[in-house]
């Protein structure tokens, strides 16, 4: 029997490339996202409202009768200081980011409890481990999901149930280049030039891809991965080992 695992955020980028290395590895995988997707099966819906979440939830549990694992990796990016950030941007970039997360941990740990059984992966970043230049709301949010995994990872592993903090470094991504994009339009930098300074920044020379995460979140939901609860799995190419 196929294992069952719940996916936020996977019609594109680090999301889709997950969905489709679990399905490559024989997993029923849904996907709940805003964006149309074949792949897996497509859920609509909003992360950032728990009453769409919960019924995602129950749907999958209704058609599977369990959910092996949750990927959580719904989320937007922002830059600015804090008096760049409007209260509407910070309210906006925490209610996906980190509530999102939230109430799809608070859907499915129960479902988890009663089957003594699961494993639960947030995608942070390398800003779960140190801060960047106005990057004030989307830093604040990736250090939640830090401790999001770290404090569900105790207060679970009696029941069986496993999560772990993946996080990325720059990976070449849809938000990745819209980041770059609204860059270039505020400071009239080139696009080339900015992707290659970028790819300079990395000890490995390049930019990091989807498939790459996808690869560990995969061994992370896995039963290989059963002795690591409560980590934060850094794939950044050596970013933050400066």
């Amino acid at each position: 029997m196929s294992k069952v695992c719940i996916v936020t955020g996977g019609s594109a980028g680090i999301g889709e490339a997950v969905v489709k290395r679990l399905l490559s590895e024989d997993y029923k995988v849904f996907n709940l996202d805003l964006i149309p997707s074949e792949l897996g099966e497509y859920i609509e819906c909003d992360i950032s409202q728990f009453s769409q979440v919960v019924s995602a939830v129950e749907h999958v549990v209704a058609e599977t009768g369990r959910v092996d694992a949750v990927v959580s990796n719904a989320g937007i990016h922002f830059s600015g200081t804090i008096e760049d950030t409007s209260e509407e941007d910070f309210d906006r970039v925490m209610s996906i980011n980190v509530k999102g997360a939230y109430y799809l941990l608070k859907s499915v740990l129960p479902q988890m409890r009663q089957q003594q059984a699961g494993s639960v992966v947030l995608l942070g970043s390398d800003q779960s481990l140190v801060g960047k230049p106005a990057s004030f709301a989307y830093n604040m949010s990736k250090a939640a999901l830090a401790s999001m995994a770290k404090t569900t990872a105790l207060d679970y592993a009696k029941f069986g149930i496993r999560a772990n903090a993946v996080c990325p470094g720059t990976i070449e991504t849809p938000l990745y280049h819209q980041a770059i994009e609204r860059y270039c339009e505020r400071s009239g930098a080139d696009k080339v030039q900015v992707h290659e300074e970028e790819a300079a920044q990395q000890p490995v020379g390049r930019i990091g891809q989807p498939e790459e995460v996808a690869a560990l979140v995969a061994l992370l939901v896995g039963d290989e991965a059963k002795f690591i609860t409560g980590s934060l799995q850094v794939i950044d190419g050596g970013y933050t080992t400066r």
